[in-house]
């Protein structure tokens, strides 16, 4: 064998023992006399020690030819270590070569192998098989083993059976957009990659399958960000025979299982709050609840005031920052500033400081009392020594930009601490979403989600305020599973269809082999899909998912590694019947 221990193995308990090591040189200390070497695998890094006296002067000299990140095989003894490193497991020994073999050699590595190295993003994510010798990338891919590990061992201790589903299927027009894939066989007919197995996993559950899970890939073609990929992993699980309860108790079960076996914390039983409840409390579906900052509605007592900018609008609301009043006007300016940026869309900010003497200053004092503001800041639930921060303007816009505002106010105060973890369920959903200038709708989750059952009558008289039986899993601010229970009822389908703006026969082109499933015997059945790379990060400590991806794409949805996406050949477009003609 090349190796008889790992780098990270050996202990005091191990002195005097002859040994076979092999891995990259992280390090090379060369004294003349004496030569000093770490040598890193996966599990750690061991020093090495070679001298003159005891190595003899041809195994020192060839020593000393070796550069950083050659490929080594030694054998040797385990000494004890005079000068101990107490930083690394292994700080105690050192290994004292007798025989030195170099494997294989390597250039200088564009950037350095540490912790905290000099590399650019660009520059890492080129040579990303170098990235993953550093151990903040290797341990985060170790991590997400682990997390793989808890989880399909719960869902198979629970009866669920891993099936796999098709990569090559037929694109449907909900959703994103798809990747598409040319077929040879077929010419001018394509493939689809799959966005997600939905209708896999419920044909699954009318062939009687029960409970199936599948950690599979999944694909869309949209734009990306930090917590996004081109492709990415989902935990996808479906469940016959089940209510929404049964199926929220399956899944909290198993991320307090993963909190539990990662983090030590057994977490209280998840609180579920309406998706109505959850906009109008944190401006957000997928509230962070690690810290307060509420939000409260002002309409009563901030219009009427003579003010156009509140008059005119459909909704003002605010929120207390704690000790706010204390901020600068130049820190007041900066977040007016932040919130007129186009990716909030905000016109402006009212603040007011609520002071320690119980006097109040605003940035619209000349159209408000200091009854007027007393009367916001209790609203809000504001202190002496806090700020009121205020915006206006439509309440679905508005709601959303105060919930980004107290993200981004939390994350300055530090209030989003990521070893602190907090899950909640978000319920009742709207089924659908008006469309502009239509008769139509959009559905809220997709289109196979059923209506809660006391709401189906409501689909033919009044579908705008059906609520779904659906739900979304929350950890700290980030939407990490959704699901609900399915239409299992074909003429609760084709209405659905219908609402979504399908004619008979569209639905029946993208979806007929499901309603034909249903004429079949399908039972009642629902499931969820947990975004794996998202759920990974977070319980990781990070909101970006790229560290903890193998082989991720940049911003642009490029390998650049690989240089991928590529041009093909024209003979390639020939047989794939692309080619086009001058």
């Amino acid at each position: 064998m090349n190796r008889s221990h790992t780098c990270g193995a050996l202990r005091l308990s191990d002195v005097n023992t002859e040994v076979q090591l092999a891995g990259w040189v992280h390090s090379v200390r060369d004294k003349g006399f004496v030569l000093w070497i770490d040598l890193r695998d996966r599990y750690g890094v061991t020093q090495l020690v070679l001298d003159e006296e005891r190595n003899g002067a041809d195994i020192l000299a060839k020593a000393k030819s070796i550069g950083r990140e050659f490929v080594i095989q030694i054998s040797g003894q385990v000494i004890e270590r005079v000068s101990k490193n107490p930083n690394i497991p292994s700080g105690d020994i050192e290994v004292l070569v007798k025989e030195l073999t170099v494997l294989n050699t390597a250039d200088t590595p564009p950037f350095t192998i540490e912790d905290e190295s000099d590399g650019g993003d660009d520059l890492r994510m080129k040579y990303r098989y170098l990235d993953i010798r550093r151990n903040p990338i290797k341990d985060k891919l170790l991590f997400r083993h682990k997390v793989s590990q808890i989880v399909r061992n719960y869902l198979s201790g629970k009866d669920f059976a891993e099936v796999e589903t098709p990569y090559l299927i037929k694109s449907t027009p909900e959703g994103a957009r798809d990747f598409v894939v040319p077929s040879r066989m077929n010419p001018g007919q394509f493939y689809a990659l799959p966005q997600s197995p939905q209708t896999f996993k419920q044909l699954l559950m009318v062939g009687g399958m029960d409970r199936y899970f599948q950690v599979v890939k999944c694909f869309r073609d949209e734009d990306l960000r930090a917590d996004r990929q081109p492709e990415f992993t989902q935990i996808d699980c479906e469940m016959t025979f089940v209510d929404q309860d049964d199926i929220l108790a399956v899944f909290e079960e198993m991320l307090q299982q993963l909190l539990h076996d990662i983090h030590g914390i057994t977490p209280a039983p998840f609180p579920r709050i309406s998706y109505a409840d959850a906009m109008a409390t944190y401006g957000s579906d997928k509230p962070d609840i690690r810290f307060g900052m509420h939000l409260a509605g002002l309409n009563d007592l901030a219009q009427g005031k003579g003010f156009q900018v509140f008059d005119q609008q459909e909704w003002v609301g605010g929120f207390a920052v704690e000790g706010g009043a204390a901020m600068s006007r130049k820190e007041i300016d900066a977040w007016i500033d932040w919130v007129k940026r186009p990716q909030i869309g905000a016109k402006g900010l009212v603040w007011v400081k609520c002071n320690e003497d119980g006097s109040y200053k605003s940035s619209v004092d000349k159209f408000f009392s200091q009854e007027d503001l007393a009367e916001w800041a209790s609203a809000c639930k504001a202190q002496a020594g806090d700020l009121v921060l205020v915006l206006s303007g439509g309440k679905t816009k508005t709601l959303t930009q105060l919930g980004q505002l107290r993200l981004a106010v939390a994350e300055e105060k530090g209030l989003r601490n990521p070893q602190v973890f907090a899950p909640l369920w978000v319920v009742d959903f709207p089924l659908l979403e008006p469309l502009e200038d239509s008769d139509h709708f959009h559905a809220m989750h997709h289109p196979f989600t059923a209506p809660k059952p006391e709401h189906i009558q409501q689909l033919e008289t009044s579908p705008k305020t059906v609520l779904a039986n659906a739900y979304d899993l929350v950890l700290n601010g980030n939407e990490i599973g959704g699901g609900s229970i399915r239409i299992h009822d074909r003429a609760v389908q084709e209405r659905m269809f219908s609402l979504l703006g399908f004619t008979k026969q569209e639905a029946e082109e993208q979806f007929g082999f499901l309603m034909d499933a249903f004429r079949y015997g399908a039972p009642p059945h629902g499931g969820i899909a947990l975004g794996f790379d998202r759920l990974v990060a977070v319980l990781g400590g990070h909101e970006s998912i790229r560290d903890y991806i193998a082989f991720p794409k940049n911003n642009s949805g490029k390998d650049v590694m690989i240089n991928a996406p590529a041009p093909l050949d024209d003979e390639q477009l020939g047989e794939l019947s692309l080619k086009t003609t001058s």
